[in-house]
Parts: C-alpha cells; structure tokens; sequence
C-alpha cells in the first residue's frame, strides 16, 4: 500500500484576495464611467467626408492617459506585480502621472512621479492634486533610471509605460479605445474609416488601434503624426526600409505628450500604414483653429493630431475619395492656458502658427490644401 502523505495545500493568501478587490474596484470605476464623445465636426456636404474626434479630454483625469493607467494597474495586478501597499513609480510630468496617481488613490497606494526640475509648477501642482508625490531630477535624460532605483529602494512597482503600454491594452476589445470608436461609427455614414490618426508617446494607442483593426479585418489604415525632432517618425522610416528602427534618433518633444528622443519598446512600426513629421507651430495652429472651428477646447498633441488630418482629407479630396477620418481630442486646453495659447509665450518659443492657420482656412473655403 501506498503510504505517501496526503500533500498540504496552501490556504488562499490574504494578497490575492486584496488583488481580487482591487480589480472590482478598477471595474466599477469603468462600469460609473459613460463612454466617452465622437464629434463630428461639419465639413461641407459635398466633399463626401466626415471628420470625427474621439474626445478623450471627458475622462475623470481628463486626457487619454486615463486608459492607458488603468490597463497598466490592471496588468501589473493581474501579473502579481502590486500588491496591497506598493508603492508605484513612474517616469512621467504629464497626463500618464496624472492618471496613474488617481487610480493609485482609488486602490490606497502610494504614487511617485519622476520627473525633470524644470517641469512646471502647474503640472507638479496637478500631480500633487491628484494625490501623488513628485520626485525631481536635475537632469532629463535620466528618469527612466531614477524610476528603477525608486521601485527598487521602495520594494514597489515601476509601471514603465513606455514598455507596458502596447502589452497591458487587450487589442482585440475589453472596451479598447478601438472597440469605442468603431461601435460609435456603426450608425454613420462611413462606419468604417479611411484613416485613424493618431500621436506616439509610448506607441501604446498606435498599436492598440493598428492591431484590433487588422484582427476584425476593417480596411481602416493608420496614420501617425510625429512632432518634429522625435524619433519615431524615423524609426518607422528605419523599419519601412528593412534596417532596424530601435537605432533611430531624436530629440525631445515641444508638443506634450506626445514624440521622444527615443523609439520606445512600446512603438511597433510594422501596425502603422503611414507616419508624418508635423511642424510644432502648425500643431499649434491647428489646435488654436478647432477652438474657432468646432469650439473644442485642446491641446497641442490634439493639433498634432489634427494637422495631419487635415492633409488626409485634402488628399482624399484631390483623389475623388469619400470616407470618413478619425483622430483623438488628446486632452482640454485648459491646462495649456500660459503655454500654448499664450501670446509671450509662443513667441518665446519662436512657434508663428499664423502661415499654417491660414492653410487650413484655404482647404476649408477653396477644398484644395494649395
């Protein structure tokens, strides 16, 4: 007879039934949570296009980011990474560090953002709001390491969004910003677009948005608008001609939110149909013109978005082609009042958007981008 001991199981750990909780908590939040706007901005019937923003800025953090920050928590929590207590770190002074810090509150944890000294007092101020702390570093280029050493002195948890971000999103739906887009197309005319534009900050959004429309097999094709200096828009060049996009160069962006120095491991060129540099007065133009156009407040990353759009339409236009384009309302002007929408400031920064404003009103009254 067989007389090996019955083996002893483990009882159910007390920090898988804090992780259980703390995925309902992030779910009902979703669940409370409406959807957010399709505008459809009105364009001259007779083109036979129709231009739409998904309007991101409606979230409870007020920007994009809002999305991505709970697909990370809930991979870092699914993945065993936090637990009750961790502290979680990021590299970010924007709307990533805005985002993660509130979904940090909601599940009681603490919240580092790690970024330049020279980062605004708003920003930090927005950060702090939201219940994160700020951690400053003298030089830029070094918060991605600065992050690692936090998480690791903390025992916590480095997010690293530009990592995690094209990994952490369901591409196939879980109510994706994809999904959300083509489910408020069906009743439209065009219900499956031309074209979806979009920025890069992580990459995360591209490929989301490029992979769920060619699992569902739409005909929809991607495009990236890049600010200038970044280098993504050469490391999909890099890709597109066979040679390695990871050794592509930049600098940093002036549009926020969006562009990097470097290709982050989240970009994945190979989703993207076209990408195109976007000069930073002409994303300023057209954000400042959808203020006047649609009254729709934006920000910068928006008129990225925007320009880009524009010029898509204008080819459709010269081709004969009917559709519709989509393109993303990043996040409200508001918090870009003494920066992008300031007079001194603009000048400071030597951006005239005046030329490419004018641009956009001659494709509106005349159909032709000139």
């Amino acid at each position: 007879m067989d007389k090996t001991p019955l083996i002893s199981l483990p009882e159910p750990s007390s920090s898988r039934t804090w992780v259980d909780a703390a995925v309902r908590t992030i779910d009902a939040e979703s669940v409370r949570s409406a959807d957010t706007h399709l505008h459809k901005l009105e364009l001259p019937r007779e083109w036979g296009i129709d231009l739409y923003l998904k309007d991101e800025s409606t979230h409870r953090t007020g920007s994009l980011k809002h999305r991505l920050a709970r697909s990370l928590f809930l991979y870092g929590l699914v993945n065993g990474w936090i637990t009750e207590g961790t502290t979680i770190v990021e590299a970010s002074s924007g709307s990533t560090a805005v985002s993660e810090a509130y979904y940090a509150k909601l599940l009681g944890l603490p919240f580092i953002a790690v970024m330049a000294a020279s980062t605004s007092r708003e920003k930090i101020a927005l950060i702090e709001a939201t219940g994160g702390t700020c951690h400053l570093v003298k030089d830029p280029s070094s918060v991605y390491q600065v992050a690692e050493q936090l998480a690791a002195k903390t025992n916590g948890h480095y997010m690293d969004q530009f990592t995690y971000a094209e990994r952490a999103t369901d591409w196939r739906g879980n109510n994706n910003i994809a999904e959300s887009i083509f489910e408020q197309l069906a009743m439209e005319e065009h219900p499956i677009p031309s074209w979806i534009v979009v920025g890069a900050g992580t990459g995360g959004t591209s490929a989301t948005i490029g992979r769920y429309a060619r699992y569902h097999r739409h005909t929809t094709r991607l495009a990236v608008a890049d600010p200038e200096g970044s280098a993504f828009s050469p490391a999909w060049h890099a890709w597109d001609q066979g040679t390695d996009p990871a050794l592509a160069t930049g600098r940093a962006s002036r549009i926020e939110g969006i562009g990097r120095a470097r290709p982050e491991p989240s970009f994945v060129p190979s989703v993207i149909d076209f990408i195109a540099t976007v000069p930073d007065a002409a994303s300023v133009a057209a954000m400042r013109h959808l203020q006047d156009f649609a009254h729709l407040s934006a920000g910068p990353s928006t008129g990225t978005n925007l320009w880009l759009a524009w010029q898509i339409i204008a080819n459709m236009r010269a081709k004969g082609e009917r559709g519709s384009v989509v393109t993303l309302l990043c996040d409200n002007g508001d918090r870009y009042a003494a920066s992008y929408y300031n007079e001194s400031w603009l000048a400071g920064a030597g951006l005239d958007p005046a030329p490419y404003a004018g641009r956009i009103e001659r494709l509106l009254e005349t159909g032709s981008w000139g």
